[in-house]
C-alpha cells in the first residue's frame, strides 16, 4: 500500500483517467485503506466534486463500491467517489465508530486527514464534499454532519438514522441539506426507532429545525414501476431553509435494509437511490443551494444529447421493451425507464 501511495504522489496531475485505486494513509499510527474511484471525465485542470460512500457493519469498502454503486453515474457527472474501510470494533467486526458500546478510533478525525490527503493529489472541489453511506456509514455521514459541517456540503443516508447521544451532541456550523432514504419493514435499523435509536420522523424533524425548513412537506407517491419488488416509494420535502437547502425522505413501504435500485438481494425497484442522491448532492455546494437561476439557462442554451443506455447491471444495450433501463445524457443526467411491452 505505501509503495502505490508513493506512486501517486510522484504521478504529474495530469494523468488520470477512469480508475479504481486501492490505496491507505496512516492516521493516528494506524493505517487505514480505501478505494478511490476516479471517473472517465476526471480533469486535473478543474475543481471536481467528491462523495464520500461508506459501507455498512460488518461489510467493506468494495462491497459498497458495488452495492451502492456511484461509478456509472460518476462518469457522465463527473465526481470522485471514495469507499473508505472501517476497523474492526471489540467484537471483530467492520464499522463506524459513531457512538456505539464497543466502538474505536476517532473515524471523523480519520474521514478529515482522507479528504486532505485526496486534496493533495487531486484536484478536489473543496466546497462540494458529500457524504453518503448504508447503515453504519449512513450513521457516520449523520456524525460527520453534526461535527465535520465545516468541510461537507450535504448528507444522504441509506438505511441509517441518528442516535439520542449524537442529536443530543449535533453542532452544524452551517445548514446541511439532508437525505434519509429508509423502509418501514427495515428491522435492522427499525424505521420508528428504538432505545438506541431515534425514528425517522425525529431525524427529519431535527433537521428541518435547524434548517429552517417549511415544517409542512410536499408529498409525492413514487410510480410503482416494478410491482414484483414487494415495496413502493414515497417522496417528502421540506423546502425553503436557510441558503435554500432542504431536507428529503424517501420511504419506502414494506422496504427492508437494503439500498434501493441495487441489483444484489431484494431492494426497492421503484428508485435508485444512488441516482437520487447524486440528484440532491448536486444542487448544493458548502454555501447552499447552487445559483438556481443560472443551472436553467445552462439546461435551457444546451440540448443534451444521449450518450448510452444500460440495464440495471451497468451494461451498455440498446433500448427494449420489457426492462428497466438507465438513459445516460451528455449533461451528467441520468433516467431511469421502464419499457413496457404493450
Amino acid at each position: 500500500m505505501r509503495s502505490l501511495l508513493f506512486l501517486l504522489f510522484s504521478i504529474p496531475l495530469i494523468a488520470f483517467s477512469q480508475q479504481t485505486i486501492n490505496a491507505s494513509i496512516t492516521h493516528d499510527n494506524v493505517q487505514r485503506d480505501y478505494i478511490l474511484y476516479v471517473p472517465t471525465m476526471y480533469n486535473a485542470n478543474n475543481p471536481t466534486p467528491l462523495v464520500l460512500n461508506f459501507h455498512g457493519y460488518t461489510s467493506n469498502a468494495n462491497d459498497q463500491m458495488w452495492y451502492g454503486d456511484f461509478r456509472l453515474i460518476a462518469d457522465t457527472a463527473n465526481f470522485l467517489v471514495v469507499h473508505p474501510q472501517g476497523q474492526l470494533d471489540n467484537s471483530g467486526n467492520t464499522h463506524w465508530n459513531v457512538g456505539w458500546t464497543g466502538s474505536i478510533g476517532d473515524d471523523v478525525s480519520f474521514t478529515a486527514a482522507l479528504i486532505d490527503s485526496l486534496s493533495a493529489i487531486y484536484n478536489i472541489d473543496a466546497n462540494r464534499i458529500y457524504s453518503t453511506g448504508m447503515s453504519n456509514g449512513g450513521f457516520m455521514s449523520y456524525l460527520l454532519a453534526c461535527q465535520l459541517s465545516g468541510r461537507i456540503a450535504a448528507v444522504a443516508s441509506v438505511t441509517g438514522g441518528m442516535g439520542p447521544l449524537m442529536m443530543g451532541n449535533c453542532n452544524p456550523q452551517h445548514p446541511i441539506p439532508i437525505m434519509e432514504v429508509h423502509g418501514t419493514a427495515d428491522f435492522t435499523v427499525p424505521y420508528n426507532g428504538d432505545t438506541w435509536l431515534e425514528s425517522v420522523s425525529s431525524a427529519m424533524d431535527y433537521w428541518v429545525n435547524f434548517n429552517q425548513c417549511d415544517t409542512q412537506s410536499v408529498f409525492t407517491a413514487m410510480p410503482n414501476i416494478n410491482t414484483s419488488d414487494g415495496s413502493t416509494a414515497e417522496h417528502f420535502v421540506w423546502k425553503n431553509g436557510l441558503n435554500g437547502v432542504e431536507v428529503e425522505h424517501y420511504k419506502i413501504i414494506n422496504g427492508g435494509h437494503s439500498w434501493p435500485g441495487t441489483s444484489f438481494f431484494t431492494a426497492n425497484q421503484d428508485i435508485s437511490a444512488s441516482i437520487e442522491i447524486w440528484r440532491f448532492f448536486s444542487k448544493y455546494d458548502i454555501n447552499g443551494l447552487i445559483n438556481p437561476a443560472t443551472s436553467v439557462i445552462e439546461i435551457e442554451k444546451t440540448n443534451r444529447q444521449l450518450l448510452k443506455v444500460v440495464d440495471v447491471l451497468g451494461r451498455e444495450c440498446l433500448p427494449k421493451k420489457n426492462a428497466t433501463l438507465f438513459y445516460i445524457f451528455d449533461d451528467g443526467t441520468v433516467e431511469k425507464k421502464l419499457i413496457i411491452n404493450n
